[in-house]
């Protein structure tokens, strides 16, 4: 698997970070995957569960204690940028009220658009599709979405583990559904592209299936 590339300034952003992009974890999966003891993890996540960031729940699994599985709080998912949101969602919303929903779709698209003749210019020059869905990735966690890719039979996972533009799809459903289209052009030379799982319809990550044509 290809993970993206991200920068850890401390030990509570890794582990946050390893929340948003693999939780919900048990004590025990954290300690495990930050390489500290488990202690050191309880420690770590009272403090950060005292200031906000995390929550737990109990989970019973028969004999023994229960577990506790630990996710991110509102306020931890908004320690991952979500780029302008607010200004954003106004300008949707202006533009809607103002112009009408096709002048809205048409702005859409032209992002879009733009953002496909990005992509696609740097993907065509890499060789064989993995090596395109490995720059994909890249490209697509430079642009805030800490995408990962890997293996998947005969084609590939891209799972994006957060959306910067998140408020922005959850005022206008038409971002994700040009997204997908965009997507599916870009790729169409060289592979279908499936989405698997929806973030703003409740998934954990946005995750899509690139098969080879």
């Amino acid at each position: 698997m290809e993970n993206y590339k991200t920068h850890i300034t401390s030990s509570s952003d890794r582990l946050l970070l390893l929340l948003k992009t693999k939780g919900p974890l048990s004590t025990g999966v954290i300690a495990q995957e930050l390489g500290i003891t488990g202690e050191g993890a309880r420690q770590q996540l009272q403090r950060l569960a005292e200031e906000g960031w995390v929550q737990f729940e109990s989970i019973s699994r028969g004999v023994g204690r229960p577990s506790l599985i630990w996710r991110l709080t509102g306020r931890g998912n908004r320690r991952f940028p979500d780029s302008h949101a607010e200004l954003t969602v106004q300008l949707i919303d202006t533009i809607r009220d103002v112009l009408g929903d096709e002048a809205l779709e048409n702005v859409i698209s032209a992002r879009e658009y733009k953002v496909l003749l990005r992509y696609y210019d740097i993907l065509v020059l890499e060789d064989g599709l993995e090596a395109k869905v490995a720059k994909f990735a890249a490209l697509r966690s430079s642009d805030g979405y800490l995408a990962e890719w890997r293996k998947d039979g005969d084609g590939y996972l891209l799972i994006e583990n957060h959306c910067p533009i998140c408020a922005a799809a959850n005022a206008c459903h038409d971002i994700c559904k040009v997204e997908l289209q965009t997507f599916r052009e870009m790729f169409k030379e060289w592979a279908t592209v499936e989405r698997l799982d929806h973030a703003i319809e409740g998934a954990q990550h946005c995750a899509y299936r690139i098969m080879p044509v």
